[in-house]
């Protein structure tokens, strides 16, 4: 009966120590879901006063079987210099979510790229960084030189490398979002 006893009270006991781990390997990490985004929008405003330029790509149905929508408003001025902002949609939902305000909030974790080529000849410079003063590109300015045309990409990552120098292929990370458009300067 003494054994039975002492085994009772070894097997409640290694119960009660057991139960009371500070184990918290079944708790699940929380999951940082990927922003949606059916729409960016660049606004143009040219810094001695004109007419706003928008660039603009929506792709309300994802990866569905229709193109995103890519429109520019017109051409921009030569020898110009305009500020940028970029604003970013997830027009699935009703009203519209506003992703940029995630993308600012979580600035060490993302940045955009500005990639000019096919002989545009304007030049950009991030105009607003993140909390470690690296770049982060939802806003910037845009400077023109002489008339040309050609493509300017606006690429927006996250959990990237920083600072990286505002080198998209240093950066690693993963894109949210690519938009091509094709511009002109007159």
């Amino acid at each position: 009966m003494k054994n039975l006893k002492f085994i009772a009270m070894f097997l409640f006991l290694g119960l009660v120590i057991t139960s009371c781990s500070d184990d918290d390997d079944n708790i699940p990490e929380e999951v940082n879901e990927e922003e949606v985004i059916t729409t960016m929008t660049v606004t143009l405003t040219p810094a001695g006063g004109g007419d706003e330029i928008t660039l603009q790509t929506r792709d309300l149905d994802g990866d569905g079987p229709n193109a995103p929508e890519v429109t520019v408003s017109g051409p921009l001025a030569a020898n110009a210099t305009y500020n940028g902002s970029i604003v970013l949609l997830n027009e699935t939902e009703s009203p519209a979510e506003n992703i940029t305000e995630e993308v600012e909030e979580e600035d060490e974790e993302h940045q955009f790229f500005y990639t000019v080529s096919n002989g545009l000849n304007v030049t950009v410079e991030y105009a607003n960084f993140d909390d470690d003063g690296n770049e982060l590109g939802t806003e910037f300015t845009l400077t023109t030189g002489a008339a040309s045309s050609g493509n300017l990409t606006f690429t927006l990552r996250h959990d990237l490398t920083k600072p990286n120098g505002g080198d998209l292929s240093a950066a690693g990370g993963e894109t949210d979002i690519s938009a091509t458009f094709n511009v002109s300067v007159e």
